[in-house]
Protein backbone atom coordinates (compact mmCIF):
# COMPACT_ATOMS: atom_id res chain seq x y z
CA UNK A 1 0.00 0.00 0.00
CA UNK A 2 1.24 3.31 -1.13
CA UNK A 3 2.20 6.11 1.55
CA UNK A 4 -0.86 8.11 -0.02
CA UNK A 5 -3.15 5.44 0.25
CA UNK A 6 -2.22 4.93 4.17
CA UNK A 7 -2.24 8.61 4.62
CA UNK A 8 -5.76 9.06 3.25
CA UNK A 9 -6.85 5.57 5.08
CA UNK A 10 -5.65 7.27 7.94
CA UNK A 11 -7.73 10.43 7.53
CA UNK A 12 -11.12 8.60 7.31
CA UNK A 13 -10.70 6.06 9.34
CA UNK A 14 -9.07 9.24 12.54
CA UNK A 15 -12.01 11.52 11.69
CA UNK A 16 -14.79 8.54 12.38
CA UNK A 17 -15.67 8.57 8.62
CA UNK A 18 -16.42 5.79 6.27
CA UNK A 19 -15.61 5.30 3.00
CA UNK A 20 -18.72 7.03 1.89
CA UNK A 21 -17.60 10.48 3.83
CA UNK A 22 -19.95 9.22 6.30
CA UNK A 23 -19.62 8.95 10.31
CA UNK A 24 -19.77 5.26 11.41
CA UNK A 25 -22.53 5.44 13.92
CA UNK A 26 -25.04 6.89 11.63
CA UNK A 27 -24.06 4.69 8.74
CA UNK A 28 -24.19 1.55 10.92
CA UNK A 29 -27.49 2.69 11.84
CA UNK A 30 -28.85 3.64 8.53
CA UNK A 31 -27.73 -0.31 7.72
CA UNK A 32 -29.57 -1.37 10.84
CA UNK A 33 -32.71 0.59 9.93
CA UNK A 34 -32.82 -0.81 6.22
CA UNK A 35 -32.84 -4.44 7.76
CA UNK A 36 -35.39 -3.41 9.96
CA UNK A 37 -37.79 -2.01 7.27
CA UNK A 38 -37.28 -5.63 5.24
CA UNK A 39 -38.40 -6.90 8.68
CA UNK A 40 -41.76 -4.72 8.77
CA UNK A 41 -42.12 -4.86 5.43
CA UNK A 42 -42.60 -8.85 4.91
CA UNK A 43 -45.00 -8.98 8.02
CA UNK A 44 -47.09 -6.08 5.96
CA UNK A 45 -46.58 -7.61 2.77
CA UNK A 46 -47.93 -10.79 4.38
CA UNK A 47 -50.57 -9.07 6.06
CA UNK A 48 -51.89 -7.40 2.71
CA UNK A 49 -51.50 -10.60 0.49
CA UNK A 50 -53.48 -12.38 3.55
CA UNK A 51 -56.16 -9.60 3.70
CA UNK A 52 -56.85 -8.56 0.12
CA UNK A 53 -56.97 -13.00 -0.71
CA UNK A 54 -59.75 -13.51 1.69
CA UNK A 55 -63.22 -12.80 0.87
CA UNK A 56 -64.37 -10.99 4.53
CA UNK A 57 -62.61 -9.19 6.38
CA UNK A 58 -63.79 -7.33 10.25
CA UNK A 59 -64.44 -3.58 9.39
CA UNK A 60 -61.90 -1.52 11.55
CA UNK A 61 -64.88 1.16 12.63
CA UNK A 62 -66.71 -1.47 14.36
CA UNK A 63 -63.22 -3.50 15.85
CA UNK A 64 -61.63 0.10 16.97
CA UNK A 65 -64.15 2.36 18.09
CA UNK A 66 -63.63 2.53 21.65
CA UNK A 67 -62.18 5.37 24.15
CA UNK A 68 -61.16 5.20 27.49
CA UNK A 69 -63.83 7.08 29.56
CA UNK A 70 -66.13 8.12 26.60
CA UNK A 71 -67.40 4.07 25.76
CA UNK A 72 -67.89 3.27 22.18
CA UNK A 73 -69.37 4.03 19.02
CA UNK A 74 -66.28 6.40 18.43
CA UNK A 75 -64.26 4.71 15.68
CA UNK A 76 -60.91 5.44 15.05
CA UNK A 77 -60.98 8.56 17.74
CA UNK A 78 -58.64 6.61 20.45
CA UNK A 79 -55.79 5.33 17.57
CA UNK A 80 -55.93 9.03 16.23
CA UNK A 81 -54.68 10.32 19.59
CA UNK A 82 -52.17 7.64 19.46
CA UNK A 83 -50.86 8.66 15.80
CA UNK A 84 -51.04 12.49 17.21
CA UNK A 85 -48.87 11.91 20.41
CA UNK A 86 -46.18 9.89 18.35
CA UNK A 87 -45.83 12.94 15.48
CA UNK A 88 -45.41 15.25 18.38
CA UNK A 89 -42.95 12.99 20.18
CA UNK A 90 -40.91 12.89 16.42
CA UNK A 91 -41.69 16.85 16.44
CA UNK A 92 -39.75 16.81 19.60
CA UNK A 93 -36.58 14.48 18.61
CA UNK A 94 -36.07 16.63 15.70
CA UNK A 95 -35.80 19.42 18.22
CA UNK A 96 -33.65 17.87 20.30
CA UNK A 97 -31.16 16.58 17.75
CA UNK A 98 -31.15 20.60 16.80
CA UNK A 99 -30.53 21.54 20.14
CA UNK A 100 -27.51 18.82 19.96
CA UNK A 101 -26.01 20.42 17.01
CA UNK A 102 -25.90 23.91 18.39
CA UNK A 103 -24.33 21.90 21.42
CA UNK A 104 -27.04 23.75 23.33
CA UNK A 105 -27.56 20.80 26.98
CA UNK A 106 -30.39 22.27 28.61
CA UNK A 107 -32.69 22.17 25.11
CA UNK A 108 -31.57 18.91 24.80
CA UNK A 109 -32.77 17.44 27.84
CA UNK A 110 -35.94 19.27 27.87
CA UNK A 111 -36.74 17.72 23.90
CA UNK A 112 -35.26 14.13 24.83
CA UNK A 113 -37.21 14.16 28.27
CA UNK A 114 -40.63 14.93 26.15
CA UNK A 115 -39.71 12.75 23.39
CA UNK A 116 -39.38 9.77 26.57
CA UNK A 117 -42.63 10.89 27.80
CA UNK A 118 -44.44 10.71 24.30
CA UNK A 119 -43.01 7.54 24.34
CA UNK A 120 -44.39 6.30 27.56
CA UNK A 121 -47.76 8.14 26.65
CA UNK A 122 -48.03 6.03 22.88
CA UNK A 123 -47.16 2.71 24.77
CA UNK A 124 -49.78 3.54 27.40
CA UNK A 125 -52.25 3.67 24.91
CA UNK A 126 -51.49 0.44 23.04
CA UNK A 127 -51.79 -1.45 26.45
CA UNK A 128 -54.98 -0.02 27.14
CA UNK A 129 -56.10 -1.09 23.55
CA UNK A 130 -54.84 -4.53 23.94
CA UNK A 131 -56.12 -4.77 27.12
CA UNK A 132 -59.38 -3.87 26.19
CA UNK A 133 -59.54 -6.18 22.79
CA UNK A 134 -58.67 -9.01 24.89
CA UNK A 135 -61.48 -7.90 27.24
CA UNK A 136 -63.23 -8.33 23.82
CA UNK A 137 -62.53 -11.79 23.59
CA UNK A 138 -59.65 -10.55 20.62
CA UNK A 139 -55.73 -12.32 21.29
CA UNK A 140 -53.77 -14.62 19.44
CA UNK A 141 -55.71 -17.38 17.51
CA UNK A 142 -59.17 -15.41 19.18
CA UNK A 143 -61.21 -13.68 16.82
CA UNK A 144 -64.43 -13.01 17.95
CA UNK A 145 -65.24 -10.10 15.17
CA UNK A 146 -67.63 -10.36 12.35
CA UNK A 147 -66.84 -9.31 8.80
CA UNK A 148 -68.34 -6.82 7.22
CA UNK A 149 -71.10 -8.98 5.73
CA UNK A 150 -71.51 -10.63 9.25
CA UNK A 151 -69.93 -13.61 8.52
CA UNK A 152 -67.74 -15.05 11.10
CA UNK A 153 -64.26 -14.70 10.15
CA UNK A 154 -60.80 -15.97 10.47
CA UNK A 155 -58.15 -15.57 13.15
CA UNK A 156 -55.92 -13.65 10.64
CA UNK A 157 -56.88 -10.37 11.50
CA UNK A 158 -56.32 -10.57 15.38
CA UNK A 159 -52.82 -12.80 14.79
CA UNK A 160 -51.34 -10.07 12.41
CA UNK A 161 -52.76 -7.58 14.24
CA UNK A 162 -51.16 -8.69 17.90
CA UNK A 163 -47.98 -9.74 15.87
CA UNK A 164 -47.30 -6.22 14.05
CA UNK A 165 -48.68 -3.86 16.38
CA UNK A 166 -46.51 -5.76 18.81
CA UNK A 167 -43.44 -5.72 17.25
CA UNK A 168 -44.13 -2.11 16.58
CA UNK A 169 -44.79 -1.42 20.08
CA UNK A 170 -41.26 -3.30 20.57
CA UNK A 171 -39.44 -1.25 18.88
CA UNK A 172 -41.28 1.74 20.37
CA UNK A 173 -40.24 0.99 24.03
CA UNK A 174 -36.49 0.11 22.62
CA UNK A 175 -36.78 3.81 21.51
CA UNK A 176 -37.62 4.84 24.98
CA UNK A 177 -34.84 3.27 26.73
CA UNK A 178 -32.43 4.33 24.07
CA UNK A 179 -33.90 8.20 24.65
CA UNK A 180 -33.60 7.62 28.49
CA UNK A 181 -29.94 6.70 28.04
CA UNK A 182 -29.29 9.51 25.78
CA UNK A 183 -30.65 11.77 28.29
CA UNK A 184 -28.72 10.27 31.10
CA UNK A 185 -25.84 11.17 29.02
CA UNK A 186 -26.89 14.59 28.37
CA UNK A 187 -27.32 15.44 31.85
CA UNK A 188 -23.66 13.87 32.85
CA UNK A 189 -21.79 15.92 30.18
CA UNK A 190 -21.20 12.88 28.46
CA UNK A 191 -21.63 14.73 24.89
CA UNK A 192 -19.99 18.15 26.40
CA UNK A 193 -16.98 16.00 27.21
CA UNK A 194 -16.57 14.37 23.52
CA UNK A 195 -17.57 17.95 21.95
CA UNK A 196 -20.31 16.53 19.74
CA UNK A 197 -23.87 15.00 20.35
CA UNK A 198 -23.60 12.99 17.01
CA UNK A 199 -25.18 10.09 19.22
CA UNK A 200 -28.58 12.26 19.68
CA UNK A 201 -28.92 12.47 16.19
CA UNK A 202 -28.57 8.42 15.62
CA UNK A 203 -31.27 8.27 17.87
CA UNK A 204 -32.95 10.12 16.31
CA UNK A 205 -32.78 8.41 13.36
CA UNK A 206 -34.22 5.21 14.85
CA UNK A 207 -37.14 7.57 16.54
CA UNK A 208 -38.03 8.80 13.13
CA UNK A 209 -38.26 5.36 11.65
CA UNK A 210 -40.34 3.85 14.42
CA UNK A 211 -42.71 7.07 13.36
CA UNK A 212 -42.55 6.02 9.93
CA UNK A 213 -43.70 2.50 10.14
CA UNK A 214 -46.36 3.67 12.19
CA UNK A 215 -48.08 5.33 9.09
CA UNK A 216 -48.06 2.11 7.58
CA UNK A 217 -49.04 -0.04 10.49
CA UNK A 218 -52.21 2.36 10.83
CA UNK A 219 -53.09 2.38 7.23
CA UNK A 220 -53.32 -0.98 7.20
CA UNK A 221 -54.55 -2.26 10.10
CA UNK A 222 -57.02 1.19 10.78
CA UNK A 223 -57.92 2.63 7.32
CA UNK A 224 -58.18 -0.46 5.41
Amino acid sequence: MSTTAVTTEQKWWSGGKSPFNVEYGKLMMWYFLMSDAFTFGAFLIAYGTIRFSSTGWPDPNEVFQSFPGLGSGLPLLFVSLMTFILIISSVTMVLAVRAGHNRNKAEVAKYLAWTIVGGLAFLSCQAWEWTHLHHEGAWWGSNPFLNHDGTQSSTNFTNFFFTITGFHGFHVFSGVIINIIMLIMTLTDKFEQRGHYLMIEKAGLYWHFVDLVWVFVFTCFYLI
